[in-house]
C-alpha cells in the first residue's frame, strides 16, 4: 500500500485578489522546475491542508495548493457576519484557477479533485480542456439534485441513523421537514447571531465529518467543534446546494465528453455515505475511456488505505508523462 510522502514546506505563497472583495490563499511547494499539478480541496468550504501537498512526488511535481473563496487562509472568511456570499460560485472558483495558472506562469496542469474538489475539477476541465493535463477525480460529486437530497434531506439516515440524530438536532423540531432541511438550516447559518449560527454549523459539520471514513475517526470529529471553521464551511456548503452549484441539471455528467482525449482516473469509495458510488459510475459511463477504481472497504476521504494506495500510485504515474 502506498502511502504519503514525507512532509514538505511551501517555497512560495501569497493572497491572489480575486476582485469582488476576495483575496485567494495559493500556496507552492515540491520542484519548480517539475510537472504542475494543481489540488483542489472539498466541501465546498473545507480549505487545503499541509497533508494535501504529500500527495505527489516533490521531486517530480510542481504542486499548487489554494484556499477557494471564503476558506481556510483566504479572505474574507465565509464565517464573518458581514461577508457576500454572491461572489462565491463554482464560475468564480473556475476563474479563480485560471487567474492563477496564469500568474504563476503555468501553459497546462493536471488537476486533482476530491469531493467537491471533483466537482469543481470537471467544472474547470470543461470549460478549458486545453488547460489540461490529467485529471485525478476522488469521491465523485457533481452537485445533482438526487446527490443532495440522498445526504441532506433524510435516505443517507437509514445508513447512519445515530449521526443523522445530531444533524435533525441542529434544527428546532418545527423546522425537521422534509425537503426542507437544507433551505431551513440556511436561515440558522446565516442568522447573524453566533448563538444562533454556531450551533447550527457545528451540527452540520459533524453530521458530514462523522459519516467520511468506513470506521469512526474522532480526529474528523474534533475538527468540526471549531464553530468559527465550521461556520465559514457550512455557510458556503449551504449557499452552493441552494444554487445548484450554478449548473444546469446533470451539467456534469452530460458534458463529460467534451473531456475525451484527457487521461482520466476515477476513484470511489465503494461505501461512501457522502456521496455514493453511482455517481462516479455515471461520470464513467459518459466517459468510458477514464481508468475507474472502486475501492473495496473504503468511504469518502481520501486518507483511508485503499484510497490513498490508488491515488498516489496515480500521481506517481502521471510524474512523468510530458
Amino acid at each position: 500500500m502506498r502511502e504519503l510522502y514525507p512532509a514538505i514546506e511551501p517555497h512560495a505563497s501569497g493572497l491572489m485578489e480575486v476582485g469582488d472583495g476576495h483575496s485567494v490563499f495559493w500556496e507552492e511547494c515540491g520542484n519548480p522546475q517539475g510537472k504542475p499539478v494543481v489540488f483542489l480541496h472539498g466541501g465546498p468550504g473545507g480549505g487545503a491542508s499541509a497533508r494535501h501537498r504529500r500527495l505527489f512526488d516533490p521531486a517530480k511535481y510542481r504542486i499548487l495548493l489554494l484556499d477557494q473563496r471564503g476558506c481556510g487562509r483566504s479572505r474574507p472568511l465565509a464565517s464573518d457576519p458581514v461577508v457576500d456570499m454572491s461572489a462565491n460560485t463554482t464560475w468564480h472558483l473556475v476563474a479563480d484557477l485560471e487567474q492563477l495558472r496564469t500568474e504563476r506562469g503555468i501553459d497546462k496542469w493536471q488537476v486533482f479533485g476530491g469531493s467537491w474538489g471533483s466537482t469543481l475539477a470537471l467544472a474547470y476541465a470543461q470549460k478549458h480542456p486545453e488547460r489540461v493535463s490529467e485529471l485525478v477525480l476522488r469521491g465523485i460529486f457533481t452537485l445533482r439534485k438526487s446527490e443532495i437530497t440522498w445526504f441532506y434531506e433524510g435516505p443517507a439516515a437509514s445508513i447512519a441513523p445515530d449521526t443523522w440524530a445530531g444533524f435533525l438536532g441542529g434544527l428546532p423540531e418545527a423546522m425537521r421537514v422534509p425537503g426542507q432541511l437544507v433551505e431551513n438550516y440556511a436561515k440558522l447559518l446565516f442568522d447573524e447571531d453566533p448563538a444562533v449560527h454556531q450551533p447550527a454549523a457545528v451540527a452540520w459539520a459533524t453530521w458530514e465529518l462523522g459519516n467520511l471514513t468506513v470506521q469512526p475517526r474522532p480526529d474528523l470529529i474534533a475538527v468540526a467543534q471549531d464553530a468559527v471553521a465550521s461556520t465559514a464551511f457550512a455557510r458556503i456548503e449551504n449557499h452552493y446546494f441552494r444554487h445548484d452549484g450554478w449548473l444546469t441539471p446533470g451539467q456534469l455528467i452530460a458534458d463529460a465528453p467534451r473531456l475525451a482525449g484527457i487521461p482520466t482516473v476515477i476513484v470511489q469509495g465503494r461505501y461512501d455515505i457522502c456521496t455514493p458510488a453511482v455517481t462516479a459510475w455515471d461520470l464513467h459511463q459518459a466517459l468510458p475511456e477514464a481508468e475507474f477504481h472502486i475501492i473495496e472497504d473504503a468511504g469518502h476521504a481520501f486518507d483511508e488505505p485503499g484510497i490513498l494506495d490508488v491515488l498516489v500510485t496515480t500521481t506517481d504515474k502521471f510524474a512523468d508523462r510530458s
